[in-house]
């Protein structure tokens, strides 16, 4: 427990020390909205659809080691499904998430590829699903991916991520749920 405690300690004093050292820009012409649809492969043959709504979608500027982050919110509703087609288990999920990318690579110039990452929180509908017993209805959510923008103005991103759910040990049951994830995202 002291070890989660400092860990998310040192999370939010780096995630306070990020946001509080750049300076933001969201300019006119930027889209500063997204929706998105992922369909998630899970651990134990679970799986699932994802639909994000991502209010705030900005870049932060001349922060140290890194020069800029683009960073948005995302709130989701997760389905899950476990099961064969006479017997199947589903499960629904909320979620909040704040989202840090980095764009390191241009695809022909033109079609940036960034890194991505975020812990977030997250509500859990039923706590036993797949044969597990995941401990609590609170959960974080993390993620790991990569993201590359395309179409007309960049309005586009399609993601590959790696998508992790438990409880992070506030419960002595905490086998977690995994899924990798493939989004597709539009700005507006």
């Amino acid at each position: 427990m002291n070890f989660i405690n400092t860990t998310l300690r040192l999370f939010l004093l780096t995630t306070s020390i990020i946001l509080g050292s750049g300076s933001v820009q969201a300019s006119e012409t930027q889209h500063t909205r997204a929706v998105a649809v992922d369909l998630l492969i899970g651990s134990d043959d679970i799986t699932g659809v994802r639909l994000a709504y991502r209010p705030y979608i900005y870049q932060l500027n001349d922060v140290p080691f890194f020069d800029s982050l683009d960073i948005y919110w995302e709130v989701s509703a997760n389905f899950w499904e476990y099961g064969q087609d006479n017997n199947h288990e589903t499960n629904f999920v909320l979620a909040l998430s704040p989202v840090v990318g980095k764009t390191f690579y241009h695809i022909q110039d033109k079609y940036p590829l960034k890194w991505e990452f975020g812990i977030g929180v997250s509500l859990v509908n039923d706590t036993r699903f797949a044969g597990k017993n995941i401990g609590s209805h609170y959960q974080f959510e993390d993620r790991l991916g990569l993201v590359t923008d395309f179409g007309e103005g960049l309005r586009q991103s399609l993601s590959l991520r790696y998508m992790h759910y438990s409880n992070g040990g506030l419960n002595t049951r905490n086998p977690g749920v995994d899924f990798l994830n493939f989004s597709y995202a539009y700005k507006f």
